[in-house]
């Protein structure tokens, strides 16, 4: 059994993993982020009652950039404190087993592949929607993270007057359009037609980020994850029109896009990381 961590800006999730399966979890709110010391304690003390378990590994997904083969994660997104956390030494210290640290979307990508969606699929794309659009990438059956863990950052290409991100999250909802998704979505199921329009809207602007996801990596399944990705209804027919003109249309005929199933399926992917799947 292992242990696998979800660490987030705003909460953190750690489960044990047997045979594919979390069987126990603990979550809790991040509080005050700005400092260290009380956040690296909330970490442990949400660790430390599944350790009960006769665990073999800990394994943690990040949103930041990783120094896998240190474990050190740096400039973490929406916790201040954390700009560069020697995490591995700090865990394998506290719990004396061996920890592995990598990007939270490419451990959202190894759970998809191994356990979820994608598990039958050797090339994959796991996109993850929410308060950014964040991408991770599996070729030949292998997670594949870059040179800095920075590889499929498709969310930071320029589109439009600025990047793909910042038209296919949440802040199409909040910034630019002054709502919310969870509003935008509960009124588009009641029939509001400004917001079906906006989510259809949405669905033309991810549609393009998968364009260019196709263009770079020729995948056979890409797996949309991420708060966002649960109103899969709402924008699947805008993003699907979209990709209607992509340039080789036998190769759109080949491809999948799924929608994730598993609420899990990050503590999933942070439990299956093992040191060679962290190397280029």
């Amino acid at each position: 059994m292992k242990i696998g961590v979800d660490l987030g800006g705003t909460k953190i999730k750690a489960g044990v993993e047997k045979n594919g399966s979390i069987i126990q979890q603990n979550t809790i709110l991040l509080q005050q982020k700005e400092s260290l010391s009380a956040t690296l304690t909330q970490l442990i003390d949400l660790i430390k009652p599944l350790t009960d378990y006769s665990v073999s590994s800990i394994g943690i997904g990040v949103p930041s950039v990783v120094d896998t083969d240190r474990g050190i994660v740096y400039n973490v997104a929406n916790i201040p404190s954390w700009e560069k956390v020697a995490l591995r030494d700090i865990l394998e210290e506290e719990f004396n087993v061996p920890v592995f640290v990598n990007n939270d979307v490419n451990c959202f990508t190894l759970g998809e592949h191994r356990y979820g969606m994608a598990k039958d699929y050797n090339s994959v794309v796991g996109m993850t929607i929410g308060t950014g659009l964040g991408s991770g990438i599996i070729i030949d059956n292998q997670l594949y993270i870059g040179n800095n863990c920075g590889a499929g950052e498709i969310g930071m290409l320029p589109y439009r007057d600025h990047t793909f991100e910042y038209y296919a999250c949440s802040n199409f909802f909040d910034a630019i359009h002054g709502t919310s998704a969870i509003e935008a979505s509960r009124e588009a199921l009641a029939g509001n037609k400004r917001a079906i329009s906006l989510w259809s809207e949405f669905g033309v602007h991810l549609g393009f980020a998968i364009k260019a996801v196709l263009y770079v990596y020729d995948p056979e399944v890409i797996v949309l994850g991420g708060s966002i990705a649960k109103a899969y209804p709402l924008f699947k027919a805008g993003m699907m029109e979209t990709l209607q003109d992509f340039a080789y249309p036998e190769s759109l005929k080949r491809l999948k896009i799924f929608q994730s199933q598993n609420d899990d399926i990050a503590m999933l992917g942070a439990a299956a990381l093992v040191a060679q799947e962290c190397k280029v």
